[in-house]
């Protein structure tokens, strides 16, 4: 799966995960979206599924500071947009907060749902906390990663005590 980023250079670079993925080919800076992207938006309507992986052919992360998202998310994305379901930060910054991910735990989510384990995990392993992330939300990726419709979505939250 073809992993993409626009960037609006809003965070520390030293700490940017985007900038990271871009910098070691993992993922790849744009300044426009396809219309077969699937754009990572907090904000939609639709939550991501594994089906979703037969109408796209890339995810894209909008990577921005969290202070500033209401801004950056307002603005008119082309794509396909999905909010991924609940999931614990593992970044040093957010540790176990619900939602607040980086950019590459984001992806890294998206692609473990979409059934793309290993380049997920791929993702993860340039950061030193990447495992973290995955420790912490590896029961719920596995259950994400067969739900079949959004619904379902909160019967597992239900089991896991989050709702």
């Amino acid at each position: 799966m073809k992993v993409q980023v626009l960037m609006f250079y809003q965070d520390d670079p030293k700490k940017c995960t985007a900038a990271k993925m871009v910098k070691f080919g993992l993922a790849h800076s744009i300044k426009k979206i396809g219309a077969k992207g699937m754009v990572l938006d907090p904000f939609a309507e639709k939550t991501l599924l594994p089906k979703d992986k037969s109408i796209i052919n890339t995810v894209v992360g909008i990577d921005c500071s969290w202070n500033l998202a209401d801004h950056a998310f307002s603005k008119k994305f082309n794509g396909i947009k999905r909010k991924l379901p609940p999931l614990l930060a593992g970044n040093p910054v957010n540790y176990s907060k619900l939602n607040k991910l980086t950019t590459v735990e984001a992806l890294s989510a998206s692609l473990f749902i979409l059934g793309f384990r290993a380049q997920s995990m791929e993702l993860l392993d340039k950061f030193k906390w990447g495992h973290t992330f995955y420790e912490l939300n590896q029961n719920l990726l596995d259950e994400y990663s067969k739900l079949e419709n959004e619904s379902q979505v909160k019967l597992v939250l239900k089991d896991y005590g989050l709702l």
